[in-house]
C-alpha cells in the first residue's frame, strides 16, 4: 500500500468519526431524549474546553516521549470506548461529562493526525504543501460519508450514530499502529532547560510578534467557526415554524443542505497549494475572513424558498472560509517551526482555534443572542444574528490587514532547514 493511500485512509476515518454524530446529535438530544435547549448549548462547549489543553499536552508528549502514531492510536481507541457508553446515559448533566471525556480523547487527534501525516510525507520526500491537501480532502469526504450513512440508515435520531462513530474510532486506533513510526524529535534531555524538558518550548514562538499575532487571529477565526457550527443547523430548523417554508427541501433535510459546505471544502482544499504559492499566508487568510463575511451575510438574507440560492451559496463559500484558515494555518505553522516542536506547535494552533476560539465564540455569542436577538416569545431574530456575525468577521479582516506583518516569499512553502523557530523574513 502506498504512503499516500495509507494517509488517505487515516484522514477519511479521522473525520468519519466526527461526522457520524456532530451534525445529528441535536436531533438525538431534542427528538429522542427531549432534553432542554439550555443544557444542549453546553455540549458544543466541550470541544472548546478539551481543545484548550489536550492538543498542546498531547503534542508535547509526542514531541518528547511517545511515538506520535502510537499515541494517536491509543487516544482513538479510548475515545471509541467512551462513544459506546453514550447511549447508556439517561441524564443530560451526565451526558455533558461523557461527551467532554470523548472530546478529551478526540480533539488532540486532530493535531496529531496532521503531525503524523507531515512526518511521514517528509520522510518519504514529499512536499507537504503540494501533497498534503489532496490527502486531507479525504477527511472531508469521510465527514460527508458519515453524515449520509447516518441519514440513509435512519439513525439521525438514534443512539446508533454513536455506535457507528465508536466502530470507526476503534478501527482507526488499531490501524494507526500499522503506520510508519513517528518517533519523538527531541529525546536528549540531559542538557536541556526545564522549559525544554517539560515540552513548553513551542510556546517560545509566541515571543515573535508575527507568530503571536497569527495565533491571536487564529483564535478569533476559531470563534467564527464555532458560530456557524452551533447555529447553522438550528437556523434551518426554525423555518419549520413558518407555514410557508414547512414543506421546503431545506427544512425537511437540513443536514443534506448543510453537507454542501463539506462538498465545497473538498474543492477548496485542492486549491490551497496554488493560493499559498501565489499569494502567501496573509492573503489566503484574508480571503478566509472575507469568505466568513459573505457566509454570514448570505445567511442573513436567505430562506428555504426563493432565497434558497443564498443559503446554498453560503455553504459553498464556507469551503473557502474554513479551508483557507484551518488547513493553510496548519501548513504555515509547520513551515515556521523547528522539527523538535512541530507536534506541540500544531497542538498550540489547535488550542487557539478549537480551544480558546471555540469557547470565546460559544460564550460571547450566547450572551449577545440572548440579550439582543431573542424575542419575547423566545424566537430568534436570525437576520440580526447573522449580520452581527458578518460585522464581527469584517472587523477581524480589517484588523488583520493592519496588524499581521508578513512578507510573502517562496521560502514559506518549504520546511524550515534547521532548529530555528522562524525561517521566513518579517516585513
Amino acid at each position: 500500500m502506498s504512503t499516500k493511500l495509507r494517509l488517505i485512509i487515516l484522514s477519511f476515518l479521522q473525520f468519519f468519526i466526527w461526522g457520524s454524530w456532530l451534525i445529528t446529535i441535536g436531533a438525538y438530544w431534542f427528538q429522542t431524549k427531549q432534553w432542554s435547549g439550555a443544557q444542549f448549548g453546553a455540549i458544543f462547549s466541550t470541544m472548546g474546553i478539551a481543545s484548550i489543553f489536550m492538543p498542546s499536552l498531547m503534542g508535547i508528549v509526542a514531541d518528547k516521549w511517545v511515538n506520535a502514531e502510537k499515541l494517536y492510536g491509543v487516544l482513538h481507541i479510548l475515545g471509541g470506548i467512551v462513544l459506546c457508553t453514550i447511549p447508556m446515559v439517561t441524564d443530560p448533566s451526565m451526558f455533558f461529562w461523557v461527551i467532554l471525556l470523548n472530546m478529551i480523547f478526540y480533539m488532540p487527534t486532530l493535531a496529531l493526525s496532521i503531525a503524523v501525516s507531515y512526518s511521514v510525507l517528509k520522510r518519504e520526500g514529499f512536499d507537504v504543501v503540494k501533497d498534503y491537501p489532496p490527502i486531507r480532502v479525504w477527511g472531508t469526504i469521510g465527514f460527508i460519508a458519515a453524515m449520509w450513512t447516518v441519514s440513509l440508515l435512519g439513525f439521525e435520531k438514534s443512539a446508533n450514530q454513536f455506535y457507528i462513530a465508536a466502530s470507526a474510532a476503534i478501527l482507526l486506533g488499531l490501524y494507526s499502529f500499522t503506520l510508519p513510526a513517528c518517533p519523538p524529535q527531541s529525546t536528549n534531555t540531559s542538557s536541556q532547560s526545564l522549559m525544554e524538558v517539560l515540552g513548553l518550548k513551542s510556546f517560545a514562538i509566541l515571543r515573535d510578534i508575527k507568530m503571536l499575532t497569527f495565533f491571536l487571529f487564529a483564535m478569533l477565526l476559531g470563534a467564527a467557526l464555532q458560530l456557524t457550527n452551533a447555529y447553522g443547523d438550528t437556523f434551518l430548523h426554525d423555518f419549520a415554524n413558518v407555514p410557508a417554508y414547512q414543506d421546503t427541501l431545506a427544512v425537511k433535510y437540513p443536514a443534506i443542505i448543510m453537507s454542501i459546505s463539506q462538498v465545497s471544502e473538498t474543492l477548496f482544499i485542492l486549491a490551497i497549494p496554488f493560493f499559498l504559492r501565489r499569494f502567501g499566508i496573509k492573503q489566503v487568510m484574508l480571503f478566509s475572513m472575507i469568505a466568513w463575511v459573505l457566509r454570514f451575510g448570505l445567511l442573513a438574507y436567505g430562506n428555504p424558498a426563493d432565497g434558497l440560492w443564498m443559503i446554498i451559496l453560503s455553504c459553498i463559500v464556507y469551503g473557502m472560509a474554513f479551508d483557507f484558515f484551518n488547513i493553510s494555518g496548519s501548513l504555515f505553522v509547520e513551515t515556521q517551526t523547528a522539527p523538535s516542536i512541530r507536534a506541540s506547535a500544531q497542538g498550540l494552533f489547535m488550542m487557539m482555534t478549537n480551544g480558546f476560539g471555540a469557547v470565546l465564540g460559544s460564550l460571547v455569542s450566547g450572551v449577545v443572542i440572548e440579550q439582543y436577538f431573542t424575542n419575547a416569545d423566545q424566537s430568534k431574530n436570525w437576520q440580526g444574528i447573522w449580520l452581527s456575525f458578518a460585522g464581527y468577521a469584517l472587523a477581524i479582516a480589517v484588523l488583520f490587514v493592519i496588524l499581521f506583518k508578513h512578507k510573502h516569499t517562496t521560502q514559506e512553502v518549504h520546511e524550515a532547514p534547521d532548529e530555528s523557530l522562524l525561517t521566513v523574513e518579517q516585513a
